[in-house]
């Protein structure tokens, strides 16, 4: 006999949506403990709390601030609450995927040395952006599908 928990799944067995939440939500806080750490994040002395002017770099690629670093963290932690549930685990990466597809868009129309960039970003986070975005929506519905039935 299989059992059904609440939590939207066979009792005792994690969901693949709860699974690929999970698995974001802590690469997402890796990234943002990652971002605090000189060497993992070049230029380290230039990090600011937010705005253009950090020219610290994660990986020395993606432009960061204590903000953007903080806002990693943060979205971690909200993915981990999230996946205790299969419909929040969903919720979180197709939400999560569409705002990384806005702040594709916002980074595509803001100039990098504009005001507007405070969080900021530069064209490697907006193709990361965009990435994390087609992917996170696609994880949240595939990995949600429910089985057709057998007749």
């Amino acid at each position: 006999m299989v059992t059904h928990s609440a939590a939207g799944g066979v009792a005792g067995v994690r969901s693949p949506v709860r699974t690929a939440a999970l698995v974001v939500s802590v690469v997402f806080l890796l990234v943002g403990v990652a971002g605090f750490i000189p060497g993992i994040t070049t230029n380290y002395s230039d990090l600011t709390f937010a705005g253009h002017h950090s020219d610290a770099q994660l990986l020395g690629v993606f432009q960061v601030s204590v903000l953007h670093n903080i806002v990693h963290v943060l979205f971690g932690v909200a993915g981990l609450l999230l996946a205790r549930t299969a419909p929040g685990a969903r919720n979180f990466l197709i939400g999560g995927g569409a705002v990384y597809l806005v702040l594709w868009l916002y980074g595509l129309v803001i100039g990098q040395n504009s005001a507007a960039n405070f969080v900021p970003v530069n064209t490697a986070d907006d193709w990361l952006h965009f990435f994390l975005g087609v992917g996170m929506i696609a994880l949240g519905l595939l990995t949600s599908r429910r089985a057709a039935p057998a007749r």
